[in-house]
């Protein structure tokens, strides 16, 4: 679990990197300022959470259980979360109504939330 963990959080921080730079770049002239910084936070939100993914992939002091709910978590948060921001940013250069699926943009939050949370209580609950 550890090797996948951490083979994904390399993978949506590498993609972090690669749309951050797109969005610097390519879509500069092409999208308005608002636009931009809301495609930002999307990408700043994946490679948080590739962070997070590498912490969790390389401790030793989280559960398998957790440890496997957090990756199940933050994959299907960051997907949801960054991955409707990035559509919802790009919509009026792409063919899809965006606005159609921006629902799924607060849950992808809640799924990194809990990820977070479930981190925090697995930690606390560890007997010194």
């Amino acid at each position: 679990m550890e090797r996948k963990i951490i083979a994904t959080a390399a993978f949506l921080g590498a993609v972090a990197i690669i749309l951050g730079a797109f969005g610097a770049h390519a879509l500069k002239a092409k999208l308005s300022i608002e636009h931009l910084n809301t495609f930002e936070t999307g990408v700043k939100y994946q490679m948080y959470h590739a962070l997070l993914l590498l912490f969790v992939g390389t401790s030793s002091g989280i559960s398998q259980k957790a440890r496997k709910g957090i990756f199940y978590l933050v994959l299907a948060g960051v997907l949801f979360f960054s991955g409707s921001i990035y559509l919802l940013a790009t919509d009026e250069l792409i063919a899809f109504n965006a606005k159609s699926i921006g629902f799924i943009t607060p849950i992808g939050g809640l799924l990194l939330i809990i990820a977070w949370f479930w981190l925090f209580i697995d930690f606390m609950n560890k007997k010194r």
